[in-house]
Formats: structure tokens, sequence, C-alpha cells
């Protein structure tokens, strides 16, 4: 789960991995392309770092948003004399999910064009719908549709770092934040104020997050959870760990959405 860190903090953090790394100002701001002005005022504490600059922050600094994020953050240079740092990401291999933050938003916010107002579709069915998204388009293409990373919890499948960018498009006027009563429990539900800049979606993309919307978003919180819990890449996880994509290929009907038969049927 995420954690809340301030504005100032967030500064200190980026201005001590450009010094660990080697990077002035000048440099950093020219490859994460924003002013160097904007930069030492980031780094004092006193500009905000939206989402996507933090994420373009992370791939010049060689941090992952996880850690970065995390209330026992740490830098020290002997740190770059191991052989791999906590927060510095060690080199993808082939097929390991890349946060596409376009791509996220751009999904986020189609999915909820379509089902923000039907009444069961509060936050608990946006991030299983999310999750089916993601899951469903690996094993069709075995490509990553947004590139997020999933983590196994008690209950459910959750994005990795979903309530610093929900956070971030309250913030910035894209998205509005409303709680509810259902029988005595706390609902909360999300609202798009602008819409899915639809450039973004390949149509392939768009189609299978349509099926997932068609199938799914008028299933209550109880139902896709109950849904979630049987398939196989959270059934397979541990607790507390990241969702391997790669177990999409060991689904079995009804999760399977790919037609294994004429692929065989092609080699």
């Amino acid at each position: 789960m995420s954690h809340e860190i301030s504005q100032k903090q967030i500064g200190q953090r980026i201005a001590e991995l450009r010094k660990v790394v080697g990077l002035s100002q000048l440099d950093l701001s020219n490859r994460v392309k924003i002013s160097r002005s904007s930069l030492a005022q980031i780094e004092l504490g006193n500009r905000n770092v939206n989402i996507l600059e933090l994420q373009r922050f992370s791939l010049e600094l060689k941090f992952s948003l996880d850690h970065f994020m995390s209330l026992d953050f740490c830098v020290s240079q002997n740190l770059l004399e191991e052989s791999a740092p906590a927060y510095i990401k060690t080199p993808e291999r082939v097929g390991e999910p890349q946060l596409n933050m376009t791509k996220f938003i751009n999904v986020l916010l189609y999915i909820l064009e379509h089902c923000a107002g039907k009444p069961n579709v509060s936050e608990t069915v946006l991030n299983r719908l999310l999750y089916f998204a993601d899951f469903n388009y690996f094993e069709l293409y075995e490509e990553h549709l947004t590139g997020s990373k999933y983590t196994k919890f008690s209950f459910g499948p959750l994005p990795h770092q979903i309530n610093v960018i929900i956070n971030q498009l309250i913030d910035s006027g894209k998205l509005k934040r409303i709680i509810t009563k259902d029988q005595g429990d706390s609902l909360v539900r999300y609202l798009p104020l602008i819409k899915a800049d639809l450039r973004e979606l390949m149509a392939s993309e768009k189609k299978v997050i349509d099926s997932v919307i068609n199938h799914m978003s008028d299933w209550s919180e109880k139902a896709i959870t109950s849904y979630a819990h049987n398939d196989m890449p959270w059934l397979s996880s541990k607790d507390g760990e990241e969702i391997n994509y790669e177990l999409a290929f060991y689904r079995q009907p009804p999760y399977s959405v790919r037609n294994y038969d004429a692929d065989k049927c092609g080699d």
C-alpha cells in the first residue's frame, strides 16, 4: 500500500538521488523536460510533482516508484557500490511490466466514463476492472496494456501506486472522489471530470477493455472480488507479493480469454 509523503520530502529525495548519480540541476532538468528553475523549486519543496513528471524522474534517476514513495526510503553513496541497490531498478527481463502512466490514466478514465454512473462501481470494483483489463490483454497478446504491476492482498489484486495516481488526478481536477454510505459502510467512488484520450488506446486495447466492462461492470464488490480470488494469477501468488502476468497463460475457463486450440492450428 502507498504512504503519504510530503511535497518537501519528494523534493529532498529527488535532490539526493540527483547528487548520487552525479547530475547537475541543468542536466536533470533537460532530461525530464522541465526548466532548471522548476527543478530547483521541486527540490526545495515549493513545487508539486505530478505523476507523469515523477515517472520521468524515476527513469533518469533509476529508482522504483514503490520504493521512492515508501516511508523507509533512503539514499546512500555506498548503495552505488552494491550489486543491486534497493532503490535502483535492475535490468528488466523480457516481458516484465513497466508502467506506461499515460496509458494507465487513459484506461482508468475510459473505464470510469462507461461505469462511474453505475451504483455498484466503487473503488474496489474499479481496481478489479483494471486488473482484468491488464491481465486479459496480456494473455491475448503477450504484451502489456498499461504495464502496471499488481500486488496480491487478502481483499484482492491492487495496482501499484493506485492511491498516488488517483490523488494526482483529483488534485489536477481530472477526477472527483465521492464517499457515500451503503448499509452503514463507506463506499468510495470516482467520477471522471475529463474524457479519456482515445488516441492513446489502440483498437485491440479498447476491444479488451470493452469486453471487461461488458462482462463485469454490473457485478457487486463481493461478486467481482470472489471471481478475482479464483483467477489463476491471484490464486497462485503469495500474499503481499507481486502477481506474475505470465500466470495468465495457466488460466482455465471461464477465466481464459485466449483460444489456445486456434494457436496450435496456426503453428
